[in-house]
């Protein structure tokens, strides 16, 4: 039988995680509050500025511009007031080899 030998432990310490941007807070402050934005803006868009709701429109680009021209150039977030969040699509490459098959 081989004799053990004792090792030492290495502690491995991972660097904080960055905090969240702006644009990543307006986001999940608008997911927060959406239940309670559909008795009131369904189908319409609402700004998300400072994690509040700071205007809402039925044309979500008319909303950009207002909420631009009164808070500046800013990160917010708008999104469309619905119980059934549009699908996201993400687009995927696909690769040709040489001599026509697919990988």
């Amino acid at each position: 039988m081989t004799p053990t030998v004792p090792t030492e432990l290495v502690e491995v310490s991972l660097p904080e995680p960055p905090p969240p941007s702006k644009a990543e807070r307006e986001r999940a402050a608008f997911l927060r509050l959406l239940p309670g934005l559909l008795p009131t803006h369904a189908g319409r868009y609402v700004a998300v500025h400072g994690e509040r709701v700071v205007d809402d429109d039925a044309d979500d680009i008319a909303l950009v511009r207002r909420v631009h021209a009164r808070f500046g150039y800013v990160p917010i977030h708008v999104g469309l007031v619905t119980a059934d969040p549009p699908v996201a699509r993400m687009p995927r490459y696909r690769e040709v080899r040489r001599g026509g098959g697919q990988a």
